[in-house]
């Protein structure tokens, strides 16, 4: 590449580019940062969501059992309603 004979290229000029390029890198590795760490907290929040929900399955009762308790309770009812 030949340089341009109207626009002689001069240290300054290029001083700056790089001043510019440079600023231009570091706000870029500033935004990767801040993208990694949310990722990082986002991965976090997954992983207690993901206990807390695996917590409430094991505490819960099942719809089976609620039925038969519901059934068994109803028959109860029944029986002593016919023997009072």
């Amino acid at each position: 590449m030949t340089p341009d004979p109207e626009h002689p290229v001069v240290p300054e000029d290029i001083a700056e580019l790089r001043r510019r390029l440079d600023v231009g890198i570091a706000r870029m590795e500033g935004h990767l940062a801040l993208l990694t760490q949310r990722d990082e907290q986002n991965a976090k929040e997954q992983d207690d969501l993901h206990a807390r929900l695996t917590a409430l399955e094991h505490t819960r009762w099942p719809l089976p059992t609620v039925a038969a308790l519901t059934a068994v309770g109803a028959l109860v009812v029944a029986v002593w309603q016919l023997l009072r």
